[in-house]
């Protein structure tokens, strides 16, 4: 049979499978939403659609089976700060071909609210109410300080099985910090792309596709149900250089209703759409829009051995909430003791 058969088939069984698997109610719908926000300057600048054209090591993130793609190591960095510096955002990931078709990869995301005031044990209560009446105040000296954090480790594998289509997974754990309290869970993501084309390109990425479990320390249970990611891509040649339109579907079983772009029943659907020219492959401009309706703009120039990428996302309708600027760094060990052999 046709790989390109066998991958819509695959799909069009999970779907089925996972509408019946994840019923309304089950898991928490937002549970793992940190995960959701994405990495790397080339894919935020396109909205998030990415999950068909990724071929660096950032594909630990976006689709484990294009890491494959990859000849020489390779080690990305970004940083991001959102809700006027509020929080912290960062991403670091490297990659190494392995052998005449495989690569592996490493990748952790951190998210996090630092150096937040805990006044609890700091009131100077004179009446013994609890409450900061008239006349008392806050022991400065008594003020400590907390973090609320989210780690997400990745470890990756993909294989190439021929020119055409490749394959990977990620094992995944996930480490929660609010205040005192701490959880840990561990998951899969598994990915396929295919080469319909050159530059006809599909890929699919379902992440925490035996659903991810948290075990709080204070004895709470939280599930991340599965999210499939799928997208396509087409490159088309346009004045001295490449445009690539991409289009990608988060599809959920969580009965998110109108928290998504559209639903049928409990199945909600949420669209990436990304545009990048690249003028002889030595700088990109770019423009998408993401799930939650924003613009987002980017620019990226290659360099020998190195890749510096921006992306810009407009938060609409909410002045308070900020813009967000992130800019990523890809270094490839360009060299050909390197090179895969």
């Amino acid at each position: 049979m046709n790989i390109g058969k066998v991958i819509i088939i695959s799909i069009s069984i999970f779907l089925i499978i996972s509408t019946n698997l994840y019923p309304q109610g089950s898991g928490n719908k937002y549970a793992g939403e940190f995960l959701a926000i994405g990495v790397g300057g080339r894919p935020l600048g396109m909205g998030g659609a990415y999950v068909a054209i990724v071929n660096d090591v950032t594909a630990g993130y976006w689709n484990p089976a294009s890491l494959s793609k990859i000849n020489y190591p390779q080690f990305s960095l970004m940083h991001d700060e959102r809700y006027g510096n509020l929080v912290n955002y960062d991403y670091g990931a490297f990659g190494i071909p392995f052998g005449k078709d495989a690569s592996l990869g490493f990748s952790i995301i951190r998210m996090g609210i630092d150096d937040i005031a805990d006044t609890r044990n700091a009131l100077i209560d004179l009446n013994g109410n609890g409450i900061l009446d008239p006349g008392e105040r806050l022991d400065p000296d008594k003020i400590t300080k907390f973090s609320t954090t989210d780690y997400a480790f990745f470890l990756s594998y993909s294989k190439r099985h021929n020119e055409k289509f490749s394959y990977g997974a990620n094992l995944k754990v996930l480490r929660r910090n609010i205040a005192e309290e701490s959880a840990w869970g561990i998951g899969f993501d598994v990915g396929v792309s295919y080469e319909i084309t050159k530059r006809f390109l599909v890929g699919a990425n379902v992440m925490d596709i035996t659903s991810t479990y948290l075990s709080w320390s204070t004895g709470k249970k939280e599930v991340i149900t599965p999210t499939a990611k799928i997208g396509t891509a087409y490159m088309l040649d346009f004045f001295n250089g490449i445009i690539t339109p991409a289009v990608d579907f988060d599809i959920r079983f969580e009965n998110r209703k109108s928290a998504s772009n559209f639903n049928l029943g409990p199945v909600s659907f949420d669209l990436h759409a990304g545009l990048e020219y690249t003028f002889k492959d030595l700088f990109s401009v770019r423009a998408g829009y993401n799930e939650i309706g924003n613009l987002t703009l980017g620019a990226g120039i290659k360099l020998p051995k190195i890749n510096i990428d921006y992306s810009f996302q407009k938060f609409n309708g909410d002045e308070d909430l900020g813009n967000t600027h992130r800019i990523s760094l890809i270094f490839t060990l360009d060299d050909e003791k390197f090179v895969r052999k």
